[in-house]
Formats: structure tokens, C-alpha cells, sequence
């Protein structure tokens, strides 16, 4: 099993709403199929002729840089200024308060223009709407409505002027599926769920003017939060058929274009996974990030990720940018423009000016024209990286991560010091991650050979998979089986090589690693791994 990288919601401080289960049966008739359907979209943009569509606007193999926009602050109310408390909600802090407020037209044109400046060409509002909270309930997220419309005055001020500001997709926050007013989690398999889904979509595109949508070869670009959040559903094709079907009737033939987060199993467009603030993710869609700090947030409890002066953003673009532009995504999108809670902003601040901003606009223009550049580091000519386990146990380019179904520890075996797999609470599996250094090896081209020395106890088998160039290998090739090893009960010190005939190795596994011992039942003990060039 393949579990998703620990969240980093991005709820933060009075936005957190409480559940209970269960629907009254009057709010079972209010969100049914029918009513859903019949309900009356925010905005003025739906229901158009064909010929009134979306312009064709982005090609599918056009670079593209996209961020994440956080448009629920206001400054005179103080919302998502400061906790329920009245103390300070921000980790970081706009350069300019006064004025910092979902509801001026001003203040998105001044954001508009800094993300031309730092070369993004598509911007994605995360938007917390829902069939719930449409009417104006009490519930603090009207900004998700309330909004949009300053941020289209402000990108038609824009184009009015003759410039090209970032285009508008949706970053559909999947958390009211199960935060919301309603105090209902939705469940996704069922008709009255799909509605809810489809019908969260359609109101914030009326609010949009389709000249303005961000489209891929005509269809609106959507990103989807994590699944879980969900009742069910999650992996019925239903589902996007059903988004897919409604949209095009609404919106004058379109259809959305999804980028689902990993952790969805649909049949959309394209994949991503959140946490790039963590490090650099690589898959349909690549995403970057600057770091992250949420202690302002009360409660949290997430491990912060530290900026090093700009050197962890400039570190992950590099990675990214020595992929082979053949295999590379064609969009990246950057983790955030403004979370200010999470400390994973780009955006112009008081803590690091317009710092973050200059670098994005270099490393933008680079991925648009395709460059590679070669990572460097202390193991690009190396011909092997290892890692030894033990007191006395070295990492040589070769990195062990633990956590979530990757869980380890330290043992001995007579006078030998190994690392033992042990149970997780996510799967009967166990698994062992490792990270190889990527100035070794990142999409380099070239086979490679892993060779593990194990414990030959019992007679359980193992395995290794690796992320790999294979597109037909799970999701798009970071899960490739690369042999499994049968253990024959000796108790003696063995090895056993894996052969790689196509990695990747673009960190794409789980912990930002490449490749991972697979323990289907019992115990693994191994004392060294080493990864070879051939």
C-alpha cells in the first residue's frame, strides 16, 4: 500500500469547522441531486452559447507556472489576521497591511501584478465554497464568493491596460466535503454526493468570466485537494464522468481538466501531490516550495521546514530543472503565493521583502525555456553511494527515511548492528525508504544496481520497488517491482542485488525518497545498502 505523504491543511486558525455526522431531514431534501442541481449559481457566467466559451488559452505541452492563492484575508475585520484569541495568526506578514483585504479590487491587482513579475501564468484561488454556506450562513467563509469579483475587476483593470495578468483556475479545497456548516460529510459514491462535488465547481466558474479561465486546449483548469476529507468515493470514475458531463452542459461544451492530489484514485488529467513546501514532489504536475512554519497556528503540532536563507526554494528548483525536459512536467506549481499562517509564502512580505519573488522569476523563465542544468554535490562523480547501519554506520550519499508505513529501527544480531523493519499503523505491509543524493543520480539516464545485505530468517520474501521511467508501472512509474528475494532460514548474512533498468529515481516515492524494500509479512534486518552505476 502506497500511503500518502503526511497533510498540511491548509485550514488554519477560526476557518476550522467542527462535524457531526448526520443530515436533518430537511437538509437531506436541501442537498439532494434534485435541489443541488436546481440551485441558483452565485454568478452571472454559466449557461452561455458554445461560441461564448473559454478561449482555447494554454497547449498541453506549453511550460506553465501556477501558485496557490490565499484570498481569505481581510485587515479590517482582522480575519485570518489573528486567532479566535486576538493574538497574531501569521507565521509571516504582508509587507502592507492596511489594505490587505479579499474585498478590494486593489489589493488582488497589486498580487496580480507581483506573480507577472515573478513569471507565473496561472493563478489558483483556493476556494473553501460549497452548496452549504452559498446563501451567506454565518460561517466565515463568504470570502470564498464575496472574493472572486474584486479579483475579476482586478485581472480586467489588467488586461484593459494591455498587459497579461496570471490566468484564473480553481484550487477546489476538498476539506468542506467534510468542514462545513452543514455539519456533513459528503459521500462521493452517491448521486446527491456527486452534486455537491459538481455543484461546488460550477459556482465558483459563475463567478468567473470564461475569457479569464486558465484552459488547457479550452478546458478550465482545476486542481483537487486530498481525498480524504471524503466519506467514499474517491476512486469511482463516476465521479469526474458525472463533473465532466454537468460542466459541459452549464458551460457551453467545456470540461475541466482536473489535477488531482496523489492521494484521489480518478481518472483525471493529471496528478500532483501536496507538501512541496517539504520538498520538491514530481509527478503529473511538479510542485516547489519555500519551506514551511506554522507556529502561529494554534494547535499544530507539524514539523517546520526551514527557508536556509532561500537556499531550500533555489535547491528544489535546481532538482527539478536537471530532469530530462523530455519526462519533465509541463507545469509546475508553486506552493504558496501567500499562506501566511503556514509560512509558505513567495509573496511580497515584511520578513523577506520581494526575495522570493526575484528568485521565482529566474527559475520561471528557466523552466519555460527548457534548460537542464546538472546537479552538483559531493557525489556527481561518485560511482557508488552506501549506507551502513549501526553506532559505527555511515550515510555515503544513500538516506534512510522513516515514518508513516516506513517505520524502523536499531537492532543486533549477535555482534552485528542492523536496522529492522517494524509494524506501522497504516498497513500489514512493512517497508523500508530510501533517498539516493540527487548530484548521484536524478533522472540521469543509465541503469543501476542495488545491492542489500540482509538477515537470512525465516522465509518470508521481499521485495524492492523503485521510481522508475516506466509510465505503466504505478502512479506513472514510481512503484516498479524490481525482483523479490526468498529467504531460506539460514540465519546467516546474504546478499541480493536488484537490477534497475530504467530509474528515474526523481524523488517521487513516498518521504521524497527513490526507491523502498518491501516487506509483504514478517521482519527484515539489513546491515548495508549500496547503489552502483553500470
Amino acid at each position: 500500500m502506497i500511503v500518502m505523504r503526511p497533510l498540511v491543511l491548509v485550514t488554519a486558525g477560526s476557518a476550522a469547522l467542527l462535524l457531526f455526522a448526520g443530515l436533518s431531514r430537511a437538509e437531506e431534501g436541501r442537498f439532494s441531486e434534485q435541489a443541488l442541481l436546481a440551485s441558483s449559481p452565485p454568478g452571472t457566467h454559466i449557461r452561455f452559447p458554445r461560441e461564448q466559451g473559454p478561449p482555447a488559452g494554454f497547449s498541453a505541452k506549453e511550460r506553465l507556472v501556477a501558485t496557490y492563492y490565499f484570498y481569505w484575508y481581510d485587515d479590517e475585520s482582522g480575519a485570518h489576521f489573528r486567532n479566535p484569541d486576538g493574538s497574531d495568526g501569521l507565521t509571516d506578514h504582508p509587507a502592507e497591511a492596511k489594505g490587505y483585504s479579499y474585498k478590494r479590487s486593489a489589493w488582488h491587482k497589486k498580487q496580480l501584478q507581483d506573480m507577472m513579475d515573478a513569471g507565473i501564468q496561472v493563478v489558483l484561488p483556493v476556494y473553501w465554497g460549497c452548496p452549504d454556506n452559498m446563501k451567506g450562513a454565518a460561517d466565515g467563509q463568504n470570502w470564498s464568493y464575496d472574493g472572486l469579483p474584486p479579483l475579476v475587476a482586478a485581472q480586467e483593470e489588467l488586461l484593459a491596460a494591455g498587459l497579461k495578468p496570471p490566468r484564473i483556475g480553481l484550487f477546489y479545497d476538498t476539506s468542506t466535503l467534510q468542514y462545513n456548516t452543514a455539519r456533513h460529510r459528503v459521500d462521493l459514491a452517491t448521486a446527491d454526493g456527486r452534486a455537491w462535488f459538481y455543484v461546488s465547481i460550477r459556482d465558483f466558474f459563475s463567478l468567473v468570466p470564461p475569457k479569464l479561465w486558465a484552459t488547457i486546449e479550452g478546458r478550465p483548469i482545476v486542481f483537487l485537494y486530498a481525498a480524504a476529507f471524503a466519506a467514499g468515493g474517491t476512486d469511482d470514475p463516476k465521479l469526474l464522468d458525472y463533473v465532466r458531463e454537468r460542466f459541459a452542459q452549464d458551460f457551453g461544451g467545456a470540461k475541466p481538466y482536473v489535477v488531482a492530489e496523489q492521494s484521489w484514485r480518478l481518472p483525471a488529467e493529471s496528478t500532483y501531490a501536496w507538501g512541496a513546501a517539504f520538498g520538491l514532489q514530481a509527478l503529473g504536475v511538479a510542485a516547489v516550495g519555500p519551506g514551511y512554519d506554522d507556529h502561529a497556528v494554534p494547535g499544530r503540532t507539524t514539523p517546520r521546514k526551514d527557508r536556509e536563507g532561500g537556499a531550500f526554494y533555489r535547491r528544489s528548483w535546481d532538482t527539478l530543472l536537471a530532469m530530462d525536459p523530455a519526462r519533465r512536467p509541463s507545469i509546475v506549481a508553486i506552493e504558496t503565493w501567500n499562506e501566511l499562517h503556514e509560512g509558505t509564502d513567495i509573496a511580497d512580505s515584511r520578513e523577506y521583502g520581494r526575495q522570493y519573488i526575484d528568485i521565482t522569476r529566474s527559475y520561471a523563465a528557466a523552466w519555460k525555456a527548457g534548460e537542464r542544468r546538472r546537479p552538483s554535490g559531493p557525489y556527481a562523480d561518485a560511482r557508488e553511494v552506501a549506507i551502513t547501519f549501526g553506532p559505527k554506520g555511515k550515510s555515503d550519499g544513500l538516506r534512510l527515511e522513516t515514518g508513516g508505513d516506513g517505520e524502523a529501527g536499531a537492532a543486533k544480531v549477535g555482534d552485528a548492528d542492523c536496522l529492522q523493519t517494524l509494524p506501522n499503523r497504516f498497513t500489514g505491509n512493512r517497508y523500508l525508504y530510501f533517498d539516493v543524493d540527487d548530484s548521484f543520480y536524478f533522472d540521469s539516464g543509465g541503469s543501476l544496481e542495488v545491492t542489500v545485505e540482509y538477515l537470512d530468517e525465516g522465509t518470508a520474501p521481499f521485495g524492492l520497488e523503485y521510481d522508475s521511467t516506466d509510465p505503466a508501472a504505478t502512479l506513472a512509474g514510481a512503484y516498479k517491482p524490481a525482483g523479490t528475494v526468498t529467504r531460506g532460514g539460514s540465519g546467516q548474512w546474504k546478499q541480493a542485488t536488484f537490477a534497475l533498468k530504467d530509474p528515474r529515481l526523481a524523488n517521487r516515492e513516498n518521504h521524497a525518497t527513490d526507491f523502498r524494500l518491501t516487506v509483504p509479512a514478517g521482519d527484515l534486518k539489513v546491515r548495508r545498502i549500496a547503489v552502483r552505476k553500470t
